[in-house]
C-alpha cells in the first residue's frame, strides 16, 4: 500500500508540474505549497518549529480549541434542532438536521480513510515530536478538522451572513492549527480533513436538495392527478 501511494503521489506531482509549466510565474508558489503539504520532512520540520514556540498559555488555548470540535459537532446541531422544535419552526429543524448529517458524513468518511491509509501519528514516526495529547486512531485525515469544517460549511450554507461565515471558518481554521500545534497531526492531515469536512457539507446539501425536489415532484403529481 505504501509503495502504491508513493507511485501515485509521484505521478500526481509529475502531471502537476507539466501543467504548471505553461504558467511559469505562478508555478513556483503552487509547487512549493504542494511540496510543503505532502513532503514528510517538510511537515516534520514545521511541527518541530511549532513545538519550539510552545508556551503554557497558548498550549491551554489550543487544547481548548481542539476539544471544542467534538463538543460543537454535537451541541450545535442539537441546539438548532431544539430551538426549531420549541418554536415549531420547520426551517430551523431542517437546518439542524442538515448540519448533523454533514458532521455524521464527514465522520464516516474520515474513519474510513483513517483505516484505509493507516498513517501513524507524527510522534510515532518521529520521537523528537512531543505530543500534548495521545490519540487512539490513525493520523490521516484529521477527524477534528473534518468535523470543524463540516460545521463551518454547513452553518455558512444554512445562515449565509458574513457574521456567521467569518467566525465559523476562523474557528475551523483554528481547530486545524491546534491539531498541528499539539503535535498529533501533519499538515496534510488537516488539509485533507478540511476537504473532507467541507465536501461532506456540500454533498449533503446536494443530496437533501435532490430529495426535496423528488418529494415536491411527487406531491405535485398527486395534486394534478
Amino acid at each position: 500500500m505504501q509503495k502504491i501511494r508513493s507511485v501515485l503521489l509521484k505521478k500526481a506531482f509529475e502531471l502537476l508540474a507539466k501543467f504548471l509549466f505553461l504558467r511559469k510565474k505562478k508555478s513556483f508558489l503552487v509547487i512549493s505549497g504542494c511540496f510543503f503539504i505532502f513532503y514528510s520532512h517538510a511537515q516534520n520540520s514545521f511541527l518541530s518549529d511549532l513545538q519550539e514556540d510552545r508556551t503554557k498559555g497558548f498550549v491551554r488555548v489550543n487544547k481548548f480549541v481542539s476539544n471544542s470540535a467534538n463538543i460543537t459537532s454535537v451541541a450545535l446541531p442539537l441546539s438548532i434542532l431544539a430551538v426549531g422544535l420549541i418554536k415549531n419552526d420547520k426551517n430551523e429543524i431542517q437546518k439542524g438536521s442538515y448540519i448533523a448529517e454533514s458532521v455524521a458524513l464527514s465522520t464516516i468518511v474520515s474513519i474510513t480513510l483513517k483505516n484505509t491509509f493507516k498513517r501513524p501519528r507524527p510522534y510515532v514516526k518521529d520521537p523528537t515530536i512531543i505530543p500534548l495529547s495521545r490519540e487512539g486512531s490513525y493520523s490521516f485525515p484529521s477527524g477534528h478538522t473534518s468535523e470543524a469544517f463540516a460545521i463551518a460549511t454547513s452553518l455558512s450554507i444554512s445562515y449565509p451572513k458574513w457574521y456567521v461565515i467569518v467566525p465559523s471558518y476562523l474557528w475551523a481554521g483554528s481547530v486545524a492549527y491546534s491539531r498541528m500545534y499539539l503535535g498529533v497531526h501533519y499538515t496534510s492531515d488537516v488539509v485533507a480533513g478540511a476537504i473532507v469536512g467541507a465536501g461532506s457539507a456540500f454533498l449533503t446539501r446536494k443530496v437533501n436538495n435532490w430529495f426535496q425536489k423528488k418529494h415536491q415532484a411527487h406531491v405535485n403529481q398527486k395534486v394534478f392527478n
